[in-house]
């Protein structure tokens, strides 16, 4: 529940407010239980539905659509979601375009409305968006919510931050009345993955909107059946047409339309490295008929370490890096893919780990029991084995896990030691539950060991001695460091997500 007290003329620091999250479903409940295995049911029902872009508030039928299809049964189609063209991308920019004047000069609290109340409807239909995650992209109940949760903070804290922002700042002094206040940039794109399929669009999206910002919501093509949904719930918030649209479609076909039309002010993006900077590039060139510099806002992923310190909580350390590597089969930007270990803990810690890997459960999304559910998509499954074959042959396996059978995308959770520090499978973001065993003969060297990457998104440190500890947050270099718990998880008004180095910009 989000509570705010306005009071003062023109001057944001006389707003006060009081953000709270929104709690996670607790399943170890019965109406719980109930409730979600009730949307699932439902859902089930609902599959296979066709969704058409929705472009200036019309629904617009397409000569081809995208098949979203079921990770956990993959012969199962969750809906079928237009395929824009580029000349629906074009329409998509001019009724934006249209639409920009009107929602800029819309007071701001009006836009932080309408965002309360899309979080209003999602929390009345909290279980049944999970559920279209559960089967769309193969997360599992405990993921599945916490996501809707996140989708929900986003909504109340970036209109909670409207406010405070919306009112600008008074900086008068004697016989002068100055006033600073910040102004909407214009059309913004929204370009968003799949494993966070709610949280992450609508936060993007969201933030644009609140802002004065026309937005255009090009989700991911293996999760657009929810971002649907997602376009559903702003329209019945109260968005008015042309403000917010919905545009699936093949980002290798429409992405550069968006992001290099001289009309698109502001790019979004989360999602691979190599598609991060290949935007960048895009929408740093100045186009013809272009009044303005594009700004681009990108998280490109991560090749995140913990340090497991020789004082280190075995058992905590254990939880968190297991928590961290292999929730949602390690498909999350802020996942562990590298643990390293100090010293004379690195054979329990081994020992420990191994066994807890090798008792994961793999299995499909919808089963409440899984931990590791499949990975997105067979050509998700072949890349990750590809790494792991490659694992194999430069190191040795410490703990695999076993997979089912079936028609699901199913990855073995594994664990390899005695691979080179520069070997591609220790560089590269592998995107999977595939895990780097290291060991260091000092605290100093497992920090140096954990900034040797590219990336600089998350990282994490088990110990229990405040030298270390104080030395990991002086040195240990990451836009989100976690000590004795683990690494994903970060929270909307908590944990501000975003990384150094190649891992984000903006």
């Amino acid at each position: 529940m989000t509570m705010a007290r306005i009071s003062g003329m023109g001057d944001a620091s006389a707003v006060t407010f009081t953000f709270a999250n929104d709690p996670l479903a607790d399943f170890s409940r019965d109406d719980n239980r109930q409730a979600m295995q009730a949307a699932l049911a439902d859902v089930k029902r609902r599959l296979g539905q066709s969704y058409p872009l929705v472009l200036d508030g019309r629904r617009v039928d397409t000569a081809e659509w995208i098949e979203s299809l079921n990770p956990s049964h993959v012969r199962e189609i969750v809906g079928r979601c237009g395929k824009a063209t580029t000349q629906h991308a074009r329409d998509a920019l001019a009724a934006a375009e249209r639409a920009f004047p009107a929602w800029r000069d819309t007071p701001f609290e009006e836009r932080c409305r309408l965002l309360e109340r899309a979080a209003d409807i999602m929390r009345k239909r909290r279980f049944e968006l999970a559920a279209w995650e559960v089967f769309e992209c193969g997360k599992q109940w405990r993921e599945a919510d916490a996501d809707v949760a996140e989708t929900i903070d986003y909504c109340r804290y970036y209109a909670d931050e409207m406010r405070r922002l919306g009112r600008g700042y008074s900086m008068n002094v004697p016989g002068e009345t100055n006033h600073y206040f910040y102004e909407p940039r214009g059309i913004a794109v929204i370009i968003a993955p799949w494993n966070f399929p709610l949280a992450i669009l609508c936060g993007m999206t969201t933030a644009a909107l609140v802002t004065g910002n026309t937005a255009i919501m090009k989700p991911a093509e293996q999760s657009s059946v929810i971002a649907a949904k997602l376009q559903e719930i702003l329209e019945e918030a109260g968005a008015p047409a042309g403000v917010v649209q919905y545009l699936p479609g093949i980002g290798e076909e429409i992405g550069p339309t968006l992001t290099e039309d001289p009309r698109t002010a502001l790019v979004a993006f989360t999602g691979s490295r190599g598609v991060g900077l290949l935007l960048n590039r895009q929408t740093a060139e100045v186009k013809d008929g272009q009044d303005h510099i594009k700004r681009m806002i990108a998280e490109l992923g991560g090749k995140n370490a913990i340090i497991v310190d020789d004082d280190a909580d075995l058992d905590q350390a254990v939880e968190g890096v297991v928590a961290s590597a292999f929730g949602y089969a390690g498909q999350k930007c802020s996942a562990c893919s590298r643990v390293i270990v100090v010293g004379a803990a690195y054979a329990e810690f081994r020992t420990r780990l191994g066994a807890a890997v090798e008792s994961l459960v793999v299995g499909p999304s919808h089963d409440p029991y899984t931990f590791v559910p499949p990975v997105i998509s067979a050509d998700a499954k072949e890349r990750i084995e590809g790494y792991a074959r490659l694992a194999a042959t430069e190191g040795s396996l410490v703990a695999e896990a076993q997979v089912p059978g079936g028609t699901g995308y199913y990855v073995a959770p594994r664990v390899y030691e005695g691979l080179a520090l520069d070997s591609k499978v220790a560089r590269e973001e592998v995107f999977g539950p595939l895990l780097l065993l290291f060991r260091a003969e000092s605290f100093e060297e497992a920090v140096a060991l954990a900034l040797d990457s590219p990336f600089g998104l998350t990282g994490g440190v088990f110990s229990r001695n405040p030298r270390n500890i104080e030395r990991a947050r002086r040195e240990f270099r990451a836009g989100n460091l976690y000590i004795n718990r683990k690494i994903t998880g970060a929270i909307v008004g908590r944990q501000p997500f975003g990384g150094l180095a190649m891992s984000g910009l903006g």
